[in-house]
């Protein structure tokens, strides 16, 4: 595994890290506590040492089992990242919640559920620019640093595009961002990752095999159980995406290299990305995933890179 600091903080993050969304519900699965357990067990041997959660992945669903799974392990092994902003209801719905009281509401419960007392980063998870322009959200999240209650805050971006809250993440104390990067979706190397590279912020890549596009599972004219997020995709840009995906495999993926441990280590040949955050359903996924920061397209140059 190789490791590298998340922006300036003492986050020493693998390159690998590992997404929970998928823990929700919302990915054609419902998780038990041992199926976690032994995904998280996985990557702890594999060097994998940072989890990315949130408070709408279920109502605090993921987190609950991620805590769970925290409380009987170390839990100072782990950096943990998890964010705020949104409520879970039962349909799959999410109502929008930004004003700081509801916040620190939202934190008490994240830190409860993950059964912590303090988060690694805390991110505000997709916010509009308008809901972002708030003092008295960034006040008292400071005070909630300063308490001990959040290590480092992080802003989740909502698009891949626009770069004012990237430019003003210092602003805010925010020392890293997240955003969505994969072979399908490169937007952000044309202005985000500039102004990060320039600001010194940490990037984690999410959605690096593009929802499960670049996974190497689904062929063109693959569809998806209701209950998998992937079915409310649009289907005529679904169909494209696969299409390509399939032109990639055969044009671009080393023979003999899986597609998706490949997939990520070409987000990670990136100068400004920190590490990628992709789902896996079983510990098998993660070992895959792990290979990746061993491929030859990741490079040793990166100025961040660290190998134990």
């Amino acid at each position: 595994m190789k490791y590298r600091k998340i922006g300036d903080t003492n986050l020493d993050t693998s390159v690998i890290g590992i997404g929970t969304w998928q823990f929700g519900g919302e990915w054609g699965k419902d998780f038990t506590q041992v199926e976690v357990d032994a995904i998280l067990d996985t990557a702890q041997e594999k060097g994998i040492n940072l989890i990315d959660t949130a408070e709408c992945y279920g109502d605090h669903l993921s987190e609950r089992l991620i805590g769970d799974y925290l409380k009987r392990n170390n839990r100072e092994d782990w950096i943990v990242a998890t964010k705020f902003g949104h409520h879970f209801h039962n349909n799959f719905e999410r109502t929008r919640h930004w004003q700081a009281d509801d916040v620190l509401k939202q934190l008490d419960q994240s830190l409860k559920s993950l059964q912590t007392d303090y988060i690694d980063l805390y991110q505000a998870h997709s916010c509009t620019d308008e809901e972002f322009k708030n003092d008295a959200l960034w006040t008292m999240l400071d005070k909630q640093k300063q308490a001990g209650k959040i290590r480092h805050l992080g802003i989740s971006l909502k698009g891949n595009k626009d770069p004012y809250q990237v430019k003003a993440a210092r602003d805010v104390g925010s020392t890293a961002i997240q955003v969505v990067y994969n072979r399908l979706d490169q937007a952000p190397e044309q202005e985000i990752f500039p102004v990060a590279e320039d600001q010194k912020l940490g990037v984690l890549a999410r959605v690096p095999l593009a929802s499960g596009y670049l996974s190497g599972k689904y062929k063109p004219g693959a569809t998806f159980a209701a209950s998998d997020v992937r079915s409310r995709h649009d289907q005529a840009e679904t169909a494209k995406k696969l299409a390509l995906v399939e032109e990639i495999a055969k044009t671009e993926v080393p023979k003999e290299t899986k597609m998706a441990t490949w997939a990520l280590a070409w987000c990670l040949k990136h100068p400004a990305v920190t590490t990628v955050i992709p789902g896996c359903k079983n510990p098998e996924q993660v070992i895959s995933n792990a290979e990746a920061a061993e491929l030859d397209i990741v490079s040793d140059s990166h100025p961040q890179s660290v190998k134990k």
